[in-house]
């Protein structure tokens, strides 16, 4: 009974995350060709790239220093998808199973899969939460994408229907439960002021790093139990990671 309460939360959660995110992607979308990508170009971008972060520097950047900028956009981009390194080694655990799957799974490791992830409680619905959210995501960022890129002058700014903010909801949902020790909430405000501080003064793609060595090293610091790994809880639960 609790695996099947389990699984349905990991199906429930993935779903609304897939759902709130993927809307976002009309943004881009209309952004991608307000900056002076193709539609075709746009599309391909979420297609290939897929990690929201870096698609909005790389339009960012294009919109405003034209594709002379592109060295300069390549390297926002990349520098927002070092990110997604540590989210594979995370998740490797979780996925599990064969080299072939971790690779399949690779394209699919981004912020959103890895929260939902985490935030369940059984081996298993930790697999079924990222796939869901995974696969999810992929299928409906491109077809937002796509309606942002037809539609765009159509919509006008995404931004005003507040789609931005209802991703941030989804992810503050899945951190929320997750905040219950002291340790867990000082890292993650120094983690988000440091990421604060640092977004005006650097260039894309350097806050998030520098927000993840600080979670880091407050973390090593702060007294405090060390937290379970994945596959420690599988164990624990009696369960196969």
């Amino acid at each position: 009974m609790e695996q099947d309460a389990a699984t349905r939360r990991a199906w429930r959660d993935g779903i609304g995350v897939s759902v709130a995110t993927s809307a976002y992607g009309v943004s881009f979308g209309a952004l991608g060709v307000a900056a002076g990508l193709d539609v075709w170009q746009t599309c391909v971008l979420s297609l290939l790239m897929f990690t929201g972060g870096s698609q909005f520097a790389f339009v960012g950047v294009i919109a405003t220093g034209g594709w002379g900028a592109l060295p300069a956009a390549i390297a926002s981009a990349a520098l927002l998808g070092v990110r997604n390194v540590a989210y594979g080694l995370r998740m490797a655990p979780v996925v599990g199973g064969s080299i072939a799957r971790r690779l399949t799974a690779f394209p699919f490791t981004i912020d959103e899969s890895t929260a939902v992830a985490l935030a369940q409680s059984s081996a298993r619905a930790r697999r079924i939460g990222f796939w869901v959210t995974g696969i999810g995501i992929y299928v409906g960022w491109n077809l937002f994408t796509l309606l942002g890129a037809l539609l765009g002058d159509v919509l006008g700014d995404p931004r005003a229907y507040g789609l931005d903010a209802a991703a941030a909801a989804a992810f503050l949902a899945l951190l929320w439960p997750r905040l219950r020790r002291v340790e867990a909430v000082a890292v993650g405000v120094a983690a988000g002021v440091v990421a604060g501080v640092a977004t005006p003064l650097t260039m894309p793609g350097i806050p998030v790093l520098i927000a993840g060595a600080v979670a880091i090293v407050v973390a090593a610091a702060l007294p405090g139990r060390r937290p379970p790994r994945v596959d420690d809880e599988a164990v624990t639960a009696g369960e196969k990671p």
